[in-house]
C-alpha cells in the first residue's frame, strides 16, 4: 500500500508535465484513447465519488459554522468565471461550439487541483475545500442556468438534459461517497489513500479522450484563438478572485484560497459535458484549460510560497 501512496505522490509532483506528455501522445496517436470517449462520464463519476469518500461530517459542520467566506467565495466563482468567459468570447469574436465551450468551462465548479495549489501556497485549505464542495453541489443548477443565459446566442443549450446529467455525474457520486464513508468509516482508510491516484488516472484518461476526439481540430484557424482566450480566462480569474478577497479584507491564507477557487475550473466536467451535448470542438477549451491551469497554478503557488507574509498553512477551525 505504501508503494502505491508513494507512486501517487510522485504522480502529483509531476502531474503537470505528465498531462502535457499524455496530451501530446494522444495528439500524435489519436487512436490511443478513442475507447475512452463514450466512458468519460463514468470516469468523472469515479473522481467525484473519491471526493465524496474523503468528506466527513466535520467538513459540512465547518461550512455551517462559518458560511460567509464559503458562500462569498462560491458566489465570486460563479459570477467572475462565467462573466469573463462571455466577455472574452465577445472580444475575440468566438462563435458556435467554440464559444459555447469557453463559456461551459467558465460555468463549471471549482477545480479539484485548487486545494492542492492552496496547500502548496500556504493558503487556507479548509476554506478552499469548502468552496469546492459547495460550488460542486450547486453545479447541476448553475451550469444549465449560466449556459442558457450566456451561451444561448452561440448554440442551442439543452438545459433540462444538462441539469439531469450534471446531477447524475456530479451530485450522486459525491453523496454515495459521503454515505460509504459514514457507513464504513475507518474500514476504507486504505481505499481513501489510493483515491488520489485513481482520480489522477481518470483525469488523464479524460484528457486523452478529448484530445483524441479533437486531434484534427485543435490546431486549426478556427480554434487558434482558444489558447490565448483560455490563458487570459484563467489569469484574469486569479486576478479578480484575489481583488475580491482583498476587497473583503480577508487574511492572506483566505485570499490565496479564494484566488485558486475562482481561477481554477473543473475542466474534466466541462470536457465530459461538451462531448456529450455539443460538437467535439466544444471540448477543446476544457482540455486546454486542464493543461494550462495546472501550469499557472503551480507557478503561482510556488511564487506565493516564496513571497508569503504568513508562511504557515492556515485552516479554518
Amino acid at each position: 500500500m505504501q508503494k502505491v501512496v508513494n507512486f501517487s505522490s510522485w504522480i502529483s509532483k509531476w502531474f503537470t508535465l505528465i498531462v502535457i506528455i499524455w496530451a501530446a501522445v494522444n495528439y500524435a496517436l489519436p487512436h490511443t484513447s478513442t475507447w475512452v470517449i463514450p466512458n468519460t462520464s463514468y470516469l468523472l463519476g469515479i473522481i467525484l465519488f473519491g471526493m465524496g469518500l474523503t468528506l466527513t461530517t466535520d467538513d459540512f459542520v465547518r461550512i455551517s459554522k462559518r458560511p460567509i467566506p464559503v458562500v462569498l467565495g462560491t458566489v465570486a466563482h460563479y459570477i467572475i468565471m462565467p462573466g469573463l468567459a462571455w466577455l472574452l468570447c465577445l472580444i475575440f469574436h468566438l462563435k458556435g461550439a467554440t464559444a459555447a465551450g469557453v463559456i461551459l468551462v467558465g460555468s463549471c465548479p471549482s477545480g479539484t487541483s485548487s486545494s492542492v495549489m492552496a496547500f502548496l501556497a500556504g493558503g487556507d485549505v479548509a476554506l478552499d475545500v469548502s468552496i469546492e464542495v459547495l460550488s460542486t453541489l450547486l453545479a447541476p443548477l448553475m451550469i444549465p442556468t449560466l449556459l442558457s443565459i450566456l451561451a444561448g446566442q452561440f448554440i442551442a443549450v439543452p438545459a433540462s438534459k444538462l441539469f439531469m446529467s450534471t446531477l447524475q455525474i456530479v451530485v450522486v457520486p459525491i453523496i454515495l461517497g459521503v454515505l460509504v464513508h459514514m457507513l464504513l468509516r475507518h474500514k476504507i482508510d486504505g481505499i481513501i489513500k489510493i483515491m488520489p491516484l485513481i482520480s489522477q488516472v481518470a483525469i488523464l484518461l479524460i484528457i486523452g479522450a478529448v484530445v483524441s476526439a479533437n486531434h484534427a481540430n485543435i490546431f486549426t484557424a478556427a480554434t487558434a484563438l482558444v489558447i490565448p482566450v483560455v490563458m487570459l480566462h484563467n489569469l484574469c480569474g486569479y486576478g479578480l478572485g484575489f481583488a475580491f478577497s482583498k476587497l473583503l479584507r480577508l487574511k492572506e491564507p483566505q485570499q490565496k484560497a479564494i484566488t485558486f477557487e475562482v481561477g481554477m475550473q473543473d475542466s474534466s466536467l466541462g470536457a465530459t459535458l461538451a462531448i456529450k451535448y455539443f460538437a467535439p470542438q466544444a471540448a477543446i477549451p476544457s482540455t486546454i484549460f486542464s493543461i494550462w491551469h495546472n501550469i499557472s497554478g503551480s507557478i503561482l503557488s510556488s511564487w506565493w510560497k516564496n513571497h508569503s507574509k504568513e508562511g504557515s498553512v492556515a485552516q479554518e477551525n
